[in-house]
């Protein structure tokens, strides 16, 4: 696998905080922001607004996937697909933009 560079962040949930994955993250070059488990003695630092963009993302992903086209694939080239793909999330923000004003 490729080094990942020392300004990227891997952000992840609560279930992928493993001693195990963060160890792989690290020595990819990457620094991990995942809160830590409940039970976990041993603990990471993490922040907690880098954190809530992760939801930003989440959720506009979920967006997409309200597109059925999208959802199910059924372009079969790879091409037409990401064509779709940034269709849809022009649709999406000028969606946004009109809920805002």
């Amino acid at each position: 696998m490729a080094n990942l560079g020392q300004d990227t962040i891997i952000i992840a949930d609560k279930a992928y905080d493993a001693d195990r994955l963060r160890a792989h993250i690290k020595e990819r070059g990457a620094t991990a922001n995942i809160p830590n488990m409940i039970r976990r003695k041993k603990r990471f630092r993490w922040t907690k607004a880098l954190y809530r963009e992760r939801n930003c993302v989440e959720r506009f992903f979920n967006k997409l996937k309200q597109f059925r086209r999208i959802a199910t694939r059924y372009d079969k080239l790879g091409a037409s697909f990401m064509a779709f793909l940034q269709l849809a999330a022009v649709r999406i923000s000028l969606r946004s933009i009109e809920s805002t004003t």
